[in-house]
């Protein structure tokens, strides 16, 4: 499909793009694996949850505002839902490309949900917890890129949900410090810590210890194995989007690796340029993902 925007979308898909490339991330965010068409509907995507997802995390704004900021977003898009749009940047190229390509309109409104629970949830009990929460904070972003390319079926809903919460639960685990530190949010169950003898103080102290380790590691291999059971999506999936998906897997799966082999869990492993071109040439390899 090709999109005749009007130019206030066109700027606003600009801004989009120069926010996703201000971020760093682990995984491609519209890169040039992508299709040209898709990567200004996917930046828009991108910019949306990362706006919500940045107020959020405002650690010096009161909850209440943060969740009136938040609401104020969801109003944006009820308006966008009902055929008006405010003058901002982000909801003009947001309306473009939902009313382009009629993306549900309640996937941004999970994600919303999601970011609000961040708001004034730090803990979560157990793993159906944090699952849910990836339901709404991680899955909602994979079905929106299968309504883009039209690829959506119930077996490729399935897999693009485990893929995104794979990826998330990736996210937990290498930001551990990051988000006990910055956040005071803990995304590991509190009956796994206990399970593992790990107290909060440990993740606070930054304690090293056997047990920890062994935490981590479980959670490395949970991630795993979800991460594997959506992989096929990567072969499944039709043209230059399949590929984008092959090497977001891949990078997950190094991820992975790095977590593995590295001596402080505690650290946050990065992506180097070999990295990614072993990423890239894996996506583009037959037989992988």
């Amino acid at each position: 499909m090709s999109i005749e925007s009007s130019s206030a979308a066109r700027q606003g898909y600009q801004w989009c793009r120069r926010l996703a490339q201000s971020h760093y991330e682990n995984f491609p965010v519209a890169s040039r694996l992508l299709p040209g068409r898709l990567r200004d509907p996917v930046a828009a995507i991108y910019a949306f949850a990362r706006t919500a997802d940045d107020i959020a995390d405002e650690g010096g704004v009161s909850g209440e505002l943060r969740l009136h900021r938040l609401n104020e977003m969801e109003i944006a898009l009820d308006a966008v839902e009902t055929g008006s749009t405010n003058d901002s940047p982000l909801f003009q190229a947001l309306a473009d490309t939902i009313n382009h390509y009629r993306l549900p309109v309640d996937l941004f409104r999970d994600l919303l949900s999601a970011f609000r629970q961040d708001v004034h949830k730090t803990r979560y009990t157990d793993f159906a917890e944090i699952m849910d929460y990836c339901r709404r904070s991680a899955n909602p972003v994979g079905r929106l890129m299968l309504y883009l390319t039209g690829q959506v079926s119930e077996g490729t809903l399935v897999m693009s949900d485990a893929v995104c919460s794979a990826l998330q639960l990736i996210n937990f685990v290498q930001d551990i410090d990051r988000d006990y530190r910055e956040k005071h949010r803990i995304y590991i169950p509190l009956d796994e810590l206990q399970r593992f003898a790990v107290s909060e103080e440990d993740i606070g102290q930054r304690r090293n210890s056997p047990r920890f380790k062994q935490l981590v590691h479980f959670q490395i291999r949970r991630a795993a194995e979800l991460l594997c059971s959506g992989s096929p999506l990567g072969r499944q999936t039709r043209g230059r989007f399949g590929l984008e998906l092959r090497a977001i897997i891949l990078g997950g799966s190094r991820i992975l690796e790095k977590l593995r082999q590295q001596d402080d869990p505690f650290d946050r492993p990065r992506l180097n340029s070999i990295d990614r071109l072993q990423i890239i040439w894996g996506a583009i390899k037959p037989g992988t993902s």
